[in-house]
């Protein structure tokens, strides 16, 4: 089975991400403690998802290259932001790991989990998807590719049969 979050993150070291945004979810759980313990990547905790948009513009402006860890209810949170990415043209790489979408357990998620490819098309970002776990890191690596060579907002769908079903049981055991 593939280990998808080291592969990712890997991945991410060879495109010269040093930096990741992310708002805490448990779908990229392993790969933000990765980016955490990396001392050449800097880990940046968001408060919202938006705050990503200039997190990525600031490092980008800095010589830096950032990728931004998101659930697809975050997407949501972004969209007057990704205006500015595509008035800019500056190199954008989100990581989206989907809801709404297999076995959902929360209806809270589905209408944006739903909604996510659609709204970031709409916004000018090309998306990419990962359904399988051994799809992800090359996903990653053609996006980054993509992001970084022609400044573009590009987004990996990480789907949810790759991050795993949830329930409210499982939820409330932890």
């Amino acid at each position: 089975m593939s280990d998808w979050p080291l592969d990712v993150h890997k991945t991410l070291r060879a495109a010269g991400v040093s930096v990741a945004g992310y708002v805490p979810d448990a779908g990229h759980k392993r790969l933000i403690e990765l980016c955490q313990r990396d001392r050449a990547m800097r880990a940046v905790v968001l408060s919202t998802e938006e705050e990503g948009i200039g997190l990525a513009a600031g490092a980008w402006l800095g010589g830096a290259r950032s990728a931004l860890l998101m659930q697809s209810s975050g997407v949501g949170n972004c969209i007057n932001a990704l205006g500015m990415v595509r008035e800019c043209r500056f190199p954008l790489l989100l990581l989206v790991t989907m809801r709404g979408e297999f076995g959902e357990f929360n209806p809270w998620q589905v209408p944006m989990g739903q909604a996510t490819a659609a709204t970031l098309s709409a916004m000018g970002v090309v998306v990419q998807a990962a359904a399988r776990a051994e799809e992800v890191a090359p996903a990653v690596d053609a996006a980054a590719r993509l992001a970084f060579g022609s400044y573009a907002a590009v987004a990996v769908l990480i789907s949810q049969r790759v991050i795993g079903i949830k329930s409210f049981q499982e939820q409330a055991a932890r």
